[in-house]
């Protein structure tokens, strides 16, 4: 799965304790290497950002609120992605029992890249804000994250040469790098059956997709609500 990387800011030494708590989560999420383990420290940065904003004003906190919309929008994309994902790689499973019939699956894919693509141009073509502070930064490493999560679930852009080798030599399915995703793996071997090539274990690769599906759809609907937690705490600090 993809990693990130993004700014850390530099916190002065006598920082409130709850300040320099959330950058320490910030700090963990930039080492984490999986996608899982970032959705599950989100979880636990969010917990920290609720006891920071608990000591700042309205005028500290105005700039986090359209961030906050930003995130959650993206957030909301992405949950509908691996569902709509997780559905196609159960519909394939039953097809597959069924005729080996995978072009409905094919279909779901393109119409999911489409949407997965038009949502990473959105984020790159946003103005960056420069302003440095810790919601900006808790901002930016949310969206990364996010971003990582919808490129991992992106149909990949195949090197052609690469595919047609896997499949003259009919070993799609264990031909594929230790580093390949569940994803790619599922996409180079539906596409080999669409080119009559009987893979082995087909059912296998899209079972372990599907758990790494449900994984990942599991712990964002828990980022999805600390994120409209987050937001409720900011405009109710804002109200007062």
């Amino acid at each position: 799965m993809a990693s990130f990387h993004v700014r850390s800011i530099s916190l002065p030494k006598n920082s409130h304790p709850l300040t320099l708590a959330v950058e320490e989560q910030l700090c963990q999420l930039e080492a984490s290497s999986s996608i899982s383990q970032n959705l599950s420290g989100l979880k636990k940065l969010y917990e920290c950002v609720e006891d920071f904003l608990s000591t700042q004003d309205g005028e500290c906190l105005d700039s986090g609120l359209d961030g906050s919309i930003k995130v959650l929008d993206v957030c909301s994309i992405a949950k509908d992605v691996l569902s709509q994902m997780k559905q196609s790689v159960q519909e394939v499973q039953s097809s597959i029992r069924r005729s080996n019939e995978v072009s409905e699956y094919m279909i779901s894919r393109k119409k999911i890249t489409k949407v997965i693509r038009k949502c990473l141009s959105d984020l790159k073509n946003k103005k960056i804000d420069t302003e440095s502070s810790i919601l900006r930064e808790v901002e930016a490493t949310t969206l990364a994250i996010l971003e990582s999560l919808l490129s991992f679930v992106s149909e990949p852009k195949q090197n052609k040469s690469f595919i047609s080798k896997l499949i003259l030599n009919k070993r799609v399915a264990h031909k594929c790098d230790e580093e390949t995703s569940e994803v790619m793996k599922v996409d180079i071997a539906v596409k080999a059956l669409t080119k009559g090539i009987e893979v082995n274990n087909v059912q296998k690769t899209l079972k372990a997709l599907e758990l790494t599906l449900e994984d990942l759809e599991d712990k964002l609907e828990v980022v999805f609500r600390c994120l409209i937690k987050n937001r409720a705490s900011l405009l109710n600090i804002l109200n007062q």
